[in-house]
């Protein structure tokens, strides 16, 4: 247990400054850039589209739920497929916490080619979706993709990067840390020796695991380091950071509903074709990766982190705490006394842009004077008379699944 309490400390110690500092600079971003900046870049039917919805996507803390709002929402504002699709596969891989992350423990060289991976495969994935799926092909829904917000900038950018971010990655990102240290703890050093020279065979068996399932760009982190210190080989951590963060199963089942069939096969075979390719290409090209976190074997001899890095790391401890403790507390809360308002059960809400989605989607219906989505609780509150089949269908062509009156 000391051994693991210790190699937990390293790995939070190591991450947390770039944390930090990475939910800043995404708060400045998406306080300070407007939404009008994006859509305006990616209406055109072209590969100039193409590329500025990989260059916009990529610096974006967008999960892979996260990001379909999002990019529905630049779809209603007549961006092309193809961007569309370059958008939605860029963004979940990366951002610029995730970047400055992946820096602080796995070094500047996957730090460099994280971002640049995402943005290859972005771009191939919406070049091929303009030339093989036709434009009139789709099922456009009407979600948009963030509030309106007001108040003053500086305590929005505070609000954002320090609250609303942590509480929708928070839960994930401390996972991925309790799963890094149990990794160094428990996996035998030999474990993924056993591969021996197959590492197409390691990438296989971690796009298996990883694609289904929602990872965080962030949270994968320092379990791929975890893995990497037991043998795995660095091309096919590359492979778990590339399809982990972009896609999983609720993803591809949105994504189908709301742009097709087609769109949706090109955009799973882009995704897992190219991580494979970068894998392959990582490992061809020696990468050295020497992640920066004590091994289990050498945690009792290591030294305690700097001071500098163990207040970040109290920090960021204590901003997990109120953000998560605030989150499960939305859970629990009491349906409203007031007899026009009435609390509908939602699911597939994972993050407050999820939440702005669904608001927005049913915000316009004849007779909703206000609506509020908590993604905790799966919950939409509406105040007003407006009728039950419309907002199921509002919430449904957004592409979440309406369970009815909670």
């Amino acid at each position: 247990m000391r051994s693991y309490l210790i190699s937990l400390l390293n790995v939070v110690c190591e991450m947390a400054p770039y944390l930090l500092l990475g939910f800043l600079i995404a708060g400045i971003l998406h306080v300070f850039v407007p939404n009008r900046f994006y859509t305006r870049y990616l209406s055109r039917d072209n590969k100039w589209a193409v590329l500025w919805a990989a260059l916009l996507g990529v610096p974006l803390p967008l999960c892979s739920c996260g990001v379909i709002p999002t990019a529905i929402g630049l779809r209603n504002e007549k961006a092309s497929k193809g961007a569309v699709a370059s958008f939605l596969i860029a963004t979940p891989q990366t951002g610029i916490d995730s970047i400055l992350a992946t820096f602080s423990l796995l070094g500047l060289g996957f730090a460099i080619i994280r971002p640049v991976a995402a943005l290859v495969t972005g771009v191939c994935g919406g070049l091929l979706v303009n030339r093989l799926v036709k434009e009139d092909d789709d099922a456009v829904s009407s979600a948009a993709s963030c509030e309106v917000e007001t108040g003053n900038r500086f305590w929005r950018v505070l609000k954002y990067a320090f609250y609303k971010m942590i509480r929708d990655i928070g839960g994930r990102l401390v996972i991925g840390l309790l799963v890094a240290a149990l990794i160094q703890v428990a996996i035998p050093d030999e474990f993924f020796l056993t591969f021996g020279n197959r590492p197409l065979l390691q990438m296989l068996v971690i796009l298996v695991v990883a694609v289904p399932m929602y990872i965080c760009s962030t949270g994968s982190i320092p379990v791929a380091a975890a893995l990497i210190m037991k043998g795995l080989s660095p091309g096919a951590a590359l492979v778990m950071l590339m399809a982990g963060p972009a896609v999983n199963l609720a993803s591809i089942l949105v994504v189908r509903k709301a742009l097709g069939r087609q769109f949706t096969c090109i955009y799973l075979m882009v995704i897992v074709g190219f991580s494979i390719l970068f894998g392959l290409l990582v490992n061809a090209i020696g990468l050295s990766v020497s992640p920066r976190i004590a091994d289990a074997c050498c945690a009792d001899k290591a030294a305690l982190p700097g001071t500098f890095k163990l207040i970040c790391a109290s920090v960021l401890t204590l901003l997990l705490l109120f953000a998560l403790t605030m989150k499960l507390f939305d859970r629990f809360k009491h349906k409203p006394a007031d007899p026009d308002t009435v609390v509908y059960k939602v699911e597939g809400m994972h993050c407050s842009h999820c939440e702005a989605a669904v608001c927005r989607a049913v915000e316009d219906i004849p007779g909703v004077e206000s609506a509020r989505a908590n993604a905790s609780g799966k919950t939409l509150t509406i105040k007003g008379p407006a009728p039950e089949e419309a907002i199921r269908a509002a919430v449904e062509k957004a592409g979440y699944t309406f369970k009815g009156k909670k």
